[in-house]
């Protein structure tokens, strides 16, 4: 492991300013580290000689152990996954009562070992490393996407592995693999085709004490598990892929449905799953929606039902994984024996329009009830349904769950559209009076340079809090407690404004209440959001920030409306687009007064935005009821005769 080092770019991030605020500090400061590589372009340093003179000189925010350690580990010239199994396998000796002994030749891992025995001593060696895994799953450049997981929780009670053997074959960083320990599998297996990450899914298995193997390697070409029957399968297998072995496994025992067409990769490791199945087990593999209706994959989707194998397509909501624009499919199957009498119906569920957060609990429920009672109708409008095989075998076999769903059930279209018309109708008059009142700001001032968020965190007059990472059981150190109904703000909740959804179900790392003032900013998002509480009696959320302003220097909803502008959305978001680093966020130096003047227009402009929203909403759904009543004739012209 190299000496980790960092660019310009990456300096001003770890201190919460500007790029050109690093250069003006090479130009003022004699004693800058100077580059150890890279190019005059982009020149690179040494992140130690870095991190030590931005503490000499105040401008290094107070760090976790575990950030301060992952900085080390994710440096630029190492792979974070290979760096993470390096301190992996050091944990997992000390897990189980070895001193870690690490070679001459890393002597960087070396000179970390006092932070990786002093986080262990804190949380404990398991702890310790899924601190520093969570770090390396969250999205950023060069890092693969894991499952997140809530998905990964629901895949694994979809399969049932509690107390039984569990395979995945495309482990990537061990997110599924890491579910079905917490959900009690007695023994897991996994393969991946990136070595490094197959050492991190082992690792996990190994600290967490479930018996098993991930072994390196391609699944489809060299099955490292060829002959083994395990009761569930979990997976989320790549997408697309264009050369994933069909030429030489034309005839591979493993296609017990048939061969699979050389475009339809996903099918492949649809088959695969189930050849490791024993009957009767289950396996949830996470689909791109167009495997669902592709013509070269209709036969293979035609025997699958036939046959009794697929039992259930799922529409999750899109953003539930990667890629987060497309709303993805489960499909659930059962391996069926083969005398075994041909089920009769298979379940769709299309919760592509619902909250995940608030829909996995309700696709479970439905699962099981249906497992249970395969033969018993399921019709729940516009969200579930047991559908007929036999409806399945037309031209397309067609698999996509919006297409067979019955129509939601409303009041007469009549009615509805009288109501419709008079809301859309108020909230279009409401909108000259939420108009913000503004006017060009006069020329000739010169306004004092913008603080950071870490600027004013360092000065007192704000306080950053978080964001609390998901835990996925009770925090080693007791700050978890037993689950009390005091609602939890979810970032779903900050981003489509709605009411606090979430619940503390025990198992919350750390409760923190809001106050009314504070600002909470999502940490994930593609843009960067801010939402002014406005009253109390709910907990923060994981994966939000909390800005607590220090009523004396700021007005939380200037804080927010300076969030909210386009130059602090581009100064704050990822390279990938996806992770907010809010402590770059930029805020205008003017006195309170000012900043309550401008808070007011800032709180009109939110709810002029959102009447804005109402009306395009309200107006889209007048449009769909008017031209669903015309066609279905429910609706006629007004005064127009029959």
């Amino acid at each position: 492991m190299k000496t980790p080092t960092v660019t310009a770019a990456e300096i001003a991030r770890l201190a919460g300013v500007g790029r050109a605020a690093v250069s003006n500090w090479r130009k003022r400061h004699p004693d800058f580290p100077p580059p150890v590589g890279g190019t005059t372009a982009s020149p690179e340093f040494d992140l130690t000689q870095v991190e030590q003179w931005l503490r000499d000189q105040g401008k290094l925010p107070e760090l976790s152990r575990a950030d301060r350690l992952w900085q080390h580990l994710a440096a630029p010239n190492e792979t974070p996954a290979a760096a993470l199994a390096a301190v992996g396998a050091l944990l997992l000796s000390r897990h189980r009562g070895d001193r870690p002994a690490p070679g001459r030749a890393n002597a960087h891992l070396a000179a970390l070992l006092p932070d990786v025995d002093a986080l262990a001593d804190e949380l404990g060696p398991q702890g310790a490393f899924d601190e520093l895994w969570r770090r390396f799953s969250a999205p950023g450049p060069g890092r693969p996407y894991a499952t997140p997981d809530e998905l990964a929780d629901l895949m694994v009670g979809l399969a049932e592995v509690g107390g039984g053997s569990v395979l995945d074959p495309a482990a990537g960083t061990g997110a599924l693999l890491r579910a079905a320990a917490r959900a009690g599998c007695t023994s897991a297996y996994g393969q991946e085709l990136d070595p490094d990450l197959a050492k991190l899914a082992g690792l996990s298995l190994a600290l967490r004490e479930v018996p098993g193997e991930v072994c390196p390697g391609d699944s489809l070409r060299s099955d490292a598990f060829a002959g083994r029957a395990v009761d569930a399968v979990v997976c989320h297998p790549p997408f697309g892929a264009t050369n994933w072995g069909d030429a030489e496994l034309g005839h591979d025992p493993r296609w017990i449905v048939g061969t699979t067409p050389r475009t339809e990769p996903e099918l492949a490791w649809v088959q695969h799953a189930l050849a490791h199945l024993r009957v009767g087990g289950h396996a949830v593999l996470l689909m791109p929606p167009t495997v669902a209706s592709r013509r070269a994959g209709k036969r293979i989707r035609q025997e699958l039902l036939r046959q009794g194998h697929l039992r259930a397509v799922v529409a999750l909501p899109p953003g539930a994984a990667a890629p987060h624009g497309v709303p993805l499919h489960l499909w659930v199957l059962r391996r069926a024996a083969t005398d075994a009498q041909a089920p009769t119906h298979a379940l769709l569920i299309d919760a592509a329009d619902a909250e995940p957060a608030k829909v996995f609990p309700r696709i479970l429920t439905v699962w099981r009830a249906f497992a249970e009672a395969p033969a018993a109708e399921v019709e729940e409008a516009g969200f579930a349904r047991t559908v007929p095989l036999i409806e399945f075998f037309d031209e397309d076999v067609d698999l996509t769950p919006a297409r067979r769903q019955l129509a939601v059930k409303t009041e007469p279209t009549g009615k509805l559209l009288v109501h419709m018309t008079k809301r859309l109708t108020a909230v279009v008059g409401d909108l000259p009076a939420l108009m913000p009142r503004v006017e060009p700001a006069l020329d000739g001032t010169s306004p004092q340079p913008p603080l950071s968020i870490a600027e004013l965190v360092r000065t007192g007059a704000l306080q950053v809090i978080g964001p609390i990472r998901p835990s996925s059981s009770t925090s080693q150190n007791g700050a978890a407690g037993a689950p009390d109904d005091t609602p939890v703000l979810t970032a779903q909740d900050v981003i489509g404004a709605t009411e606090a959804s979430g619940a503390d179900d025990g198992t919350m790392p750390e409760r923190v209440p809001l106050l009314m003032g504070d600002v909470v900013v999502p940490g994930a998002t593609r843009h960067l959001i801010a939402r002014v509480i406005m009253s109390e009696g709910m907990l923060l959320g994981s994966n939000l920030y909390l800005l607590r302003p220090h009523p004396a220097a700021l007005d939380p909803w200037f804080l927010a409306g300076q969030l909210h502008s386009s130059v602090n959305d581009k100064q704050t978001t990822s390279l990938s687009g996806t992770r907010i680093d809010i402590r770059r966020a930029q805020i205008r130096r003017l006195p309170l007064e000012e900043q309550r003047a401008l808070g007011e227009v800032f709180q009109r402009l939110v709810r002029f935005e959102s009447a804005v929203a109402e009306v395009r909403s309200l107006s889209a759904e007048l449009v769909r009821l008017t031209a669903d009543g015309l066609a279905a004739g429910t609706l006629r012209p007004e005064g127009g005769g029959r």
